[in-house]
């Protein structure tokens, strides 16, 4: 598998493998980090825009909540807001359901590869827990 160029389209589309992989998986921790850093850094470079606000499907705690839709290519994901987005963006209200983003077929591997080394940051293996010294247990009466 040959490494892909840090183009716009190809972090769009490793982007999108990240996130739906994120959606299901166990710790999706690191998957979602990595997804942010990559948007974040494409909209400091100008090659993404914020678009709007949509209300969010999934509030925490049943209140209504909004995400900010972003632009990378020909893709659109939702990022949480800031407060200066709430000043700045026009909400565009609920989600849009007739578009989806475009077909994507790429190895998690190599997307998870590609956004690495597109903002720099890389998985820590999770620590392991030293074994504890099991107990000693003694009869009644007897010492050691």
């Amino acid at each position: 598998m040959k490494p892909l160029e840090l183009t716009v389209d190809n972090i769009a589309k490793a982007i999108f493998i990240v996130n739906r992989h994120a959606k299901t998986a166990l710790n999706p921790s690191f998957l979602y980090l990595l997804k942010k850093k990559a948007i974040e850094k494409l909209l400091q470079e100008g090659k993404a825009q914020k678009i709007g606000l949509h209300f969010s499907r999934n509030p925490k705690y049943s209140q209504q909540q909004s995400d900010v839709l972003v632009s990378v290519g020909d893709y659109y994901f939702h990022i949480p807001p800031t407060k200066k987005d709430f000043a700045t963006l026009p909400h565009l209200g609920a989600l849009n359901d007739s578009y989806r983003n475009p077909v994507t077929r790429m190895p998690l591997s190599q997307a998870k590869a590609l956004l690495q080394a597109y903002t720099g940051i890389s998985e820590t293996p999770p620590k392991r827990k030293q074994p504890q010294p099991r107990p000693v247990f003694k009869r009644l009466g007897e010492s050691y």
